[in-house]
């Protein structure tokens, strides 16, 4: 295995998509309703109990939801676990909040990958020429659609041009 050059291996473009601050006192918020109402209903039960379990839990089930990973490098586009090679973009649209309900919305293709953030109104549609595959597009969900576009363009479009010239 050779190793590969620091130019391609170096992400173009790279995101973590969080959940948005006021999920984190929502939960707990939740997490301190729930104890409470536990708390009342079984008097057997110390009073410290429901929350020492409650209050941390909220916060445990929040910590993977803001884990999403959004990164482009030189050979492929990684969303979280999903992965596309970058020969087969044949076209990237940055959508603002209005875009991306359009897409998502009725006319939607049920076959497309959706990877999609309520709390975060922007994205990009990414379309595909890959016959293999019956996917049309893909819609990610990001904070900053215009660069993601950019880098996606320009790294299949070298991409593209490496494929042609071999």
């Amino acid at each position: 295995m050779t190793a590969e050059s620091p130019a391609r291996t170096v992400a173009a473009h790279q995101e973590r998509l969080r959940l948005p601050w006021w999920a984190w006192p929502a939960s707990l918020g939740a997490g301190a309703v729930l104890a409470t109402e536990l708390m009342l209903a079984t008097p057997e039960l110390p009073i410290w109990l429901p929350y020492a379990v409650f209050l941390p839990l909220s916060l445990l089930i929040l910590a993977p939801m803001g884990r999403l990973r959004v990164e482009v490098t030189a050979d492929e586009f990684r969303v979280d676990d999903a992965r596309l090679p970058v020969e087969h973009i044949s076209d990237v649209v940055a959508l603002d909040a209005a875009g991306k309900r359009e897409v998502l919305g009725v006319g939607a293709h049920p076959l497309a990958f959706v990877v999609q953030k309520s709390s975060i109104g922007t994205a990009v549609q990414v379309l595909l020429d890959d016959p293999a595959d019956p996917t049309p597009y893909w819609v990610v969900s990001t904070r900053r659609p215009v660069e993601l576009a950019t880098a996606l363009l320009e790294v299949s479009r070298r991409a593209r041009a490496e494929r042609t010239s071999s």
